[in-house]
């Protein structure tokens, strides 16, 4: 059987031997030899990715770490099933470092509901920000810092009543530095040296809860989190994102422990008239010099530590030898303002 004879290829029916033969393949088109065609496949479709999207992968990979815009909420979405306490978190933008001195030029506060069981913020967060003229220039090195100028504050006053209303049904207010802000706020508005202060920078240890900085701003990095610092309002819902975050190691948020802190009498003690060559010794111990009554001094946050921190005294300082120290007890009413606690003297 000759199938080249005229150039066709015989019927299907003469090639098969009697089996059920498969349905006949198109031969594939002969492509001219003189030109080369590349065949480019689609590309696939996909979804453009968004920024937290990329922010996702990068979490993933074990030499990138991720920060994202610190989180402003106007609501907490955790529910209270129990009692709550109401806290002030505060912070000021001043002219200067001196409150006998300077002036506040920006006043903030966020009031918010704290569940005494979880030490989680909960409800709505009421805030109030607020310029002031301070009667004075700002120094060029402040306006630097915080971005607030002689133009953007004058003829601007605190809303007194606004502040009174937040303040009226506080039980605490938190400032990162409230040694600080606590003179100045005091000489501004009275009420503020009628409720009970704490410090979320002196009051916890944050080296103990594996915190490599005490700062706010390393803070919040640590968290994951960046922000606009030295402006009053961000600095305050900084704090509160970081005070509601469980600590590594108690496992307790900072607002819980905080809140515990101002529960109890903490101590300032001096090393009255110890000799001058324990200097050293009383510096690397963490005690301060108070030039204006000439004397040694540390913080100690209980009756305990107080305790063991005199029996420190009488043996590395004063030799075993008699002597009598000063020692100032300090409640959350008056501590880190310029009044005194009740002071006595304590024979070591």
């Amino acid at each position: 059987m000759n199938t080249e004879s005229d150039g066709r290829a015989p019927p299907a029916d003469q090639l098969g031997f009697g089996f059920d033969d498969a349905a006949p393949i198109a031969p594939a088109p002969v492509l001219p030899r003189t030109r080369k065609t590349r065949i480019v496949p689609p590309a696939p479709a996909s979804a453009p990715l968004t920024p937290e999207a990329m922010a996702l992968a990068l979490e993933l990979h074990a030499d990138y770490r991720v920060l994202r815009r610190l989180p402003v909420p106007q609501q907490f979405a955790h529910q209270s099933g129990g009692p709550v306490t109401r806290l002030l978190i505060l912070d000021t933008e001043t002219t200067g470092l001196d409150a006998s001195r300077d002036r506040i030029m920006e006043l903030a506060l966020l009031r918010v509901d704290v569940d005494l069981a979880t030490g989680l913020p909960v409800g709505t967060v009421d805030v109030y920000d607020g310029l002031e003229d301070p009667g004075m220039p700002i120094p060029l090195e402040i306006q630097e810092l915080t971005g607030i100028s002689d133009d953007m504050v004058r003829g601007h006053k605190l809303d007194e009543l606004r502040v009174a209303a937040m303040l009226a049904d506080a039980d605490l207010i938190i400032a990162h530095n409230a040694g600080f802000d606590r003179p100045f706020v005091e000489a501004r508005l009275a009420r503020f040296a009628q409720l009970p202060w704490a410090c979320s920078f002196a009051d916890l240890d944050w080296k103990k809860e594996g915190r490599g900085s005490a700062k706010l701003t390393q803070l919040a990095l640590e968290l994951g989190w960046f922000y606009d610092a030295h402006r009053a309002e961000m600095d305050c819902h900084a704090l509160l994102a970081v005070l509601a975050s469980p600590l590594p190691v108690s496992g307790q948020t900072g607002l819980a422990q905080l809140l515990s802190v101002a529960a109890r009498p903490s101590y300032r003690l001096q090393a009255t008239a110890a000799p001058f060559e324990a200097k050293d010794l009383l510096k690397a111990r963490g005690y301060r010099w108070d030039g204006e009554h000439r004397v040694w001094h540390t913080r100690l946050g209980d009756e305990a530590q107080l305790q063991l921190e005199c029996e420190w005294l009488k043996a590395s300082v004063y030799g075993n030898r008699a002597a009598r120290v000063q020692v100032e007890s300090l409640d959350a009413g008056n501590r880190y303002s310029l009044r005194p606690g009740k002071v006595e003297a304590r024979s070591l």
